[in-house]
């Protein structure tokens, strides 16, 4: 069995049609059959049933699958390492939007400064980050949320805070404190299902059986900030993203009885990435950011 046998039984296994992988590989399907025929007779296994002309994955097919997807994304991390070592300079990074509009731009800069290196950025929310670290789409990220799968290592880096805001006219606006329970039957204005920041919102008013009113969902921390400036609702975000309209008089930061709020952004990469000499400078990059109180 080779690497090419393994890429083609993945791309089988994702699409469900080797005349559709045939198409893709530049290859005939009967090379797509032989080279899934030629793993199952060498291992005595079937990988895929054949039922009314559609192939679905065998029990053994699915534990492959798991086991070909991680060989795979090993077989990338090792060229990219040798790639790294012969001076060809690149780190993929994932930001989550909070981070991306605040912390990673000038993370980035420094790394490549620093390192004379090429730094690409990919900004989207926790859960699509987790995803592409999976699949050795990137080498690390910096997010606000919690990920969940144990593949993953993370790593505390930058301290951030939590903070619900108000704008002018709400009747919190002006307010030192207020309860958590008064949340009950506000606007609330929220990021999109897989942001961490939501479901550090979702959590807090779960463990107090608060049912808020989502009257927003945005992508766009921006959008939150006018919304709630706008005199839409409330919401709760990064004390990093709203300073200036927090010094303008714009917003108004409330506290919340029993939460503090604190949170760090961590360094997330996968267990098995090779540390190569990029990925610990950025990982100091973040810690030492974290250390300056920026």
């Amino acid at each position: 069995m080779t690497i090419r046998h393994v890429e083609i039984f993945v791309r089988v296994a994702e699409c469900g049609k080797m005349n559709q992988v045939a198409k893709e590989l530049y290859i005939s399907q009967s090379s797509v059959s032989q080279a899934i025929a030629e793993i199952e007779n060498e291992y005595q296994v079937r990988l895929f049933e054949r039922l009314s002309r559609k192939l679905y994955l065998t029990a053994v097919g699915q534990g492959f699958l798991s086991y070909a997807k991680r060989f795979l994304t090993l077989d990338k991390d090792m060229r990219r390492y040798l790639e790294a070592a012969g001076e060809i300079r690149c780190l993929r990074i994932g930001a989550t939007i909070t981070v991306g509009t605040c912390v990673i731009g000038p993370i980035a800069a420094k790394v490549r400064r620093q390192e004379n290196a090429d730094v690409r950025i990919f900004v989207a929310n926790t859960h699509l980050l987790e995803e592409k670290l999976l699949n050795g789409e990137l080498d690390a990220a910096l997010v606000e949320g919690r990920v969940t799968s144990p593949l993953l290592h993370v790593t505390r880096a930058i301290p951030d805070r939590l903070v619900l805001i108000c704008g002018p006219g709400h009747p919190f606006f002006g307010r030192e404190e207020v309860q958590v329970e008064e949340l009950k039957g506000q606007a609330l204005i929220v990021r999109e299902q897989g942001s961490g920041t939501r479901a550090q919102l979702e959590e807090l008013l779960n463990r107090r059986h608060i049912h808020g009113s989502i009257k927003w969902t945005c992508y766009n921390t921006e959008a939150i900030k006018n919304a709630v400036m706008a005199g839409e609702g409330v919401s709760l975000l990064s004390q990093r993203l709203i300073r200036n309209e927090v010094e303008s008089g714009q917003l108004w930061v409330c506290g919340l009885q029993g939460f503090s709020g604190l949170r760090s952004f961590d360094v997330v990469y996968h267990k098995d990435k090779p540390m190569f000499p990029l990925l610990s400078g950025f990982i100091e990059a973040c810690r030492r950011f974290g250390e300056s109180g920026d």
